[in-house]
């Protein structure tokens, strides 16, 4: 059983042939980014809490702007307290969060429904983020063995 929002429906296939040959729903990302994600890969305000233990500590963007990648579909922003968005999925008619995790019971609380769309111009303004999604983009396509 998968821990994070969507899962249970999150049936979204890849446009990419070459993708869908080894990923074939969010599912099958998560379980390919668990041995991606890192403290390297982490939001640097929340490095001191990263763990092996929950790997999805301050991957949001990053991760979500890879799923769009290679679901389509468009990366919206639950605000948080802090002034901050955390970001998740809509594609293919499946509404899918896969770093919710990092918040334990507190993401039980969220709604995935009116938030704003976020774009990577805004997100990728921080050179440090960009930067990040390019790495975490990079070991997803290590670990499937895709060529860059």
């Amino acid at each position: 059983m998968y821990k994070f929002y969507g899962w249970e429906s999150a049936d979204c296939a890849p446009a990419d042939d070459n993708i869908k040959k080894k990923i074939q729903n969010p599912r099958d990302l998560y379980d390919i980014l668990l041995g991606c994600w890192s403290r390297e890969t982490c939001a640097p305000r929340l490095r001191d809490r990263w763990t092996p233990d929950n790997p999805t500590t301050g991957q949001c963007s990053v991760t979500a702007f890879l799923a769009q990648d290679i679901f389509g579909g468009k990366v919206y922003g639950i605000p948080l307290p802090d002034g901050n968005f955390h970001c998740y999925n809509s594609a293919g008619g499946c509404v899918f969060d896969l770093t919710c995790e990092q918040f334990g019971d507190e993401a039980a609380a969220f709604s995935y429904a009116d938030n704003p769309e976020q774009s990577r111009e805004a997100h990728f303004a921080k050179r440090e983020k960009y930067e990040r999604y390019l790495l975490l983009k990079e070991k997803l396509a290590a670990s499937i063995n895709l060529p860059d």
